[in-house]
């Protein structure tokens, strides 16, 4: 049987996207193999909760710089990674030999509410602020701007009369979890069919 891709998740807060990726690539329904999370600090709640999964946890923290990029792309390298998912990391990824192999699920539809300092429930509170009637979430292929790149999927949310940030950003979250793994199989059917494309 062929080996499924090995993807890397990268996190910065509690783990909830990654542990929904865990448990959907241990029910065989994601695609590919949760073989890694990286987090930039080891003070967080997805190192614990990764690691009680099973699944390998690296650690690259120090101040975001070149020298922090270089160890985290040797850690992807050599655990042979082709797919890197950002699940609420908060530092910018540097892209270079990943391009192309990079998704990012944001909480909201982008363009709109996107950009450094937009994420979590500062999101969700600028949509309520906004007086917004719908958000939702959006999956994306990364470059080198903040939630930026070309979108795979978007999923509306409807913001409902008496919303908090709290009820808003829990129903997101609910359509983060069917989201994120669709992104997924659609980023695999677009590489199978590039493959196909080049062997034609």
């Amino acid at each position: 049987m062929k080996a499924r891709p090995r993807a890397a998740v990268l996190v910065s807060g509690g783990g909830s996207t990654a542990v929904n990726l865990i448990e959907k690539d241990r029910a065989g329904t994601l695609g590919v193999s949760i073989a890694l999370v990286v987090s930039h600090r080891s003070d967080i709640g997805a190192v614990d909760r990764c690691r009680s999964a099973g699944v390998d946890v690296a650690v690259v923290d120090g101040p975001p710089c070149d020298a922090s990029s270089d160890r985290l792309d040797a850690i992807l390298r050599e655990h042979k990674i082709d797919l890197v998912l950002l699940g609420g990391y908060l530092r910018r990824f540097r892209v270079g030999e990943w391009h192309g192999r990079v998704l990012n699920i944001h909480p909201a539809l982008l363009p709109s509410f996107g950009g450094k300092g937009m994420y979590g429930d500062r999101v969700h509170d600028a949509v309520l602020g906004a007086g917004e009637p719908v958000t939702g979430c959006t999956v994306h292929l990364v470059d080198d701007e903040y939630d930026h790149g070309p979108m795979l999927l978007q999923r509306r949310v409807t913001v409902e009369p008496g919303d908090t940030v709290a009820t808003l950003g829990a129903r997101v979250r609910d359509a983060e979890r069917t989201a994120y793994p669709e992104a997924v199989a659609l980023w695999l059917s677009q590489r199978e069919s590039l493959a196909c494309t080049r062997r034609a």
